[in-house]
């Protein structure tokens, strides 16, 4: 078995690839025409948006992200979390925690994305 893809549900799509474009330099794997789906580049895995609407057209009752209640965080990996961070909020991500040194080696901080999301971005951890 392979983790293949996370979709995250979003209000509108060509927004959110947008930012995860601009904040963490990914790259546009494709945009379904009606603008209700796309994936972007992330390597051996896919993260991919779909619209709230169309997941709730398919019959699941999907609720839109709330950064005071997360439910879940996706990561990005980088030698450099402070350039990492500045290029995210000038994209416009929300700065949720200020870069920390922690205990089991790691540098992290936390932005909230333009769907209210919670991002982490993070050193490899140093053993």
């Amino acid at each position: 078995m392979q983790f293949k893809y996370t979709i995250l549900y979003v209000v509108d799509v060509p927004t959110s690839l947008d930012f995860y474009q601009r904040a963490f330099s990914l790259k546009l794997k494709m945009l379904h025409p009606d603008n209700d789906y796309g994936e972007l580049q992330t390597g051996t895995t896919t993260l991919a948006f779909s619209s709230l609407k169309l997941i709730r057209d398919s019959g699941k009752n999907a609720v839109a992200s709330n950064i005071e209640h997360p439910s879940f965080e996706i990561a990005f990996e980088t030698s450099d979390v402070a350039a990492a961070v500045d290029v995210a909020l000038q994209a416009g991500a929300k700065l949720m925690q200020a870069i920390q040194l922690m205990p089991w080696g790691q540098t992290t901080a936390y932005v909230a994305d333009c769907d209210g999301n919670l991002v982490e971005i993070c050193s490899p951890v140093m053993q």
